[in-house]
């Protein structure tokens, strides 16, 4: 099911989230993780980054729309939006080839 393409906006902000060496690796350890999400001290032992910076990370990447938080008990879960970061990938790939059918780049098809 393809995914319409975020607005110029909220791509800049996703990208924004994503230009951090930490947020980076925070997202790619929730993605390796259940999909009812990875709980926040799971991340933090994985990555070992103090608590505030971690808070920090999810915050900024929950803001720019590519996470969500599920809090159970004492307990929050992140989980990753697929769906957001299917629409980022589209809308990075719009204009690939100027659109044409001649395109051979496989991304395009």
């Amino acid at each position: 099911m393809a995914c319409s393409a975020p607005p110029l906006a909220l791509a800049t902000r996703q990208l924004k989230a994503l230009a951090h060496e930490g947020r980076l690796s925070v997202l790619r350890t929730i993605v390796q993780g259940p999909a009812e999400g990875t709980p926040a001290g799971e991340i933090q032992g994985r990555l070992g980054l103090p608590a505030s910076t971690l808070s920090h990370h999810l915050a900024e990447l929950a803001e720019a729309g590519l996470l969500t938080a599920a809090r159970q008990g004492t307990t929050i879960r992140y989980a990753v939006r697929f769906d957001q970061l299917q629409a980022l990938t589209e809308f990075l790939w719009q204009d690939c080839c100027g659109g044409g059918a001649g395109c051979r780049d496989p991304h395009c098809l």
